[in-house]
């Protein structure tokens, strides 16, 4: 086996190949005045490549995947796996309106067509519950990053409260409190716009004094989990912290929960981020084993 990797998921990819006792390249990306890339993969490769990259802002990287692949597949790859931390375009996964393109099975069937086997970890899906119907290559295991969070929990809180900041969180902070054995409530949600929320709690939630945990799958903007804290913080919450598995903040958003009252920001290393504090490379190695 050979990982592959990007400049800019560079220590991901490499502790990845570390867990797996195999040799760690970097995949050479060019890129031209006009925009094109011309990517570089070593001249000789083993049959097994695992090529491992997070999708976020992924309209380059996709056309750079592709290429790599190709590239791989010319140079001695057989096999291909991609191991894909976050992955893109799930979230339309059916057309809202007359003439939306569905890109969840549009990007699905591109990615299906060039690989093996894809690894990723908390995947975004909701009316498709398996990943393999969202990419139908031969293997689509979607990870959970539960048991690593559960683990980092452990270590640096003693007794917290877990928030879900809405409902589609809910399957993430319940099952992370029932390994814990902790308390949760799941918030109410009604989304006024891209960057405009509305968040409550339950009528019955009581979080005085005591320190809570905001629990979610991914934060982009970061105005709902801003909503949630100022909502604890104005109920009498101790305090405010947010554990996140993608940490894909645009805009500074990590900037504006802070500033909202959030102490502690944690993330896994889904997406390269200052807020990095669990690494998933035991987690993603594990499943690469067992295939």
């Amino acid at each position: 086996m050979l990982v592959l990797g990007f400049a800019e998921f560079e220590h991901q990819a490499k502790a990845l190949a570390e867990q797996l006792h195999c040799p760690y390249k970097r995949v050479d990306v060019h890129r031209f005045p006009d925009g094109e890339a011309l990517v570089k993969v070593p001249a000789m490769l083993p049959g097994h490549v695992i090529i491992c990259r997070s999708l976020n802002q992924p309209d380059a990287k996709l056309i750079e995947l592709l290429l790599t692949i190709a590239a791989a597949r010319e140079h001695g790859a057989d096999k291909v796996t991609l191991v894909a931390p976050y992955l893109c375009y799930l979230r339309q996964d059916k057309a809202f309106n007359p003439g939306e393109a569905v890109s969840q099975k549009i990007i699905g069937k591109f990615l299906a067509d060039q690989i093996d086997e894809l690894v990723s970890v908390d995947a975004h899906l909701h009316r498709v519950t398996h990943l393999q119907l969202a990419v139908p290559c031969r293997r689509a295991v979607n990870l959970s990053a539960v048991p690593l969070m559960v683990s980092f929990l452990r270590d640096n809180l003693d007794n917290p409260i877990l928030i879900g900041p809405d409902r589609e969180s809910e399957q993430w902070v319940a099952a992370l409190a029932k390994a814990r054995n902790l308390d949760y409530i799941v918030c109410h949600k009604q989304r006024l716009g891209d960057r405009r929320v509305h968040v409550a709690l339950p009528e019955s939630a009581d979080v005085t004094k005591r320190e809570a945990v905001i629990v979610d799958d991914m934060i982009t903007t970061g105005h709902t989990v801003m909503e949630a804290a100022r909502a604890l913080l104005a109920a009498g919450a101790a305090k405010v912290h947010c554990l996140v598995t993608h940490p894909l903040f645009v805009d500074e958003a990590d900037t504006l929960l802070h500033e909202a009252g959030v102490a502690q920001i944690w993330s896994t290393d889904s997406v390269t981020h200052s807020t990095n504090a669990i690494a998933l490379a035991p987690l993603l190695a594990q499943a690469i084993k067992q295939s």
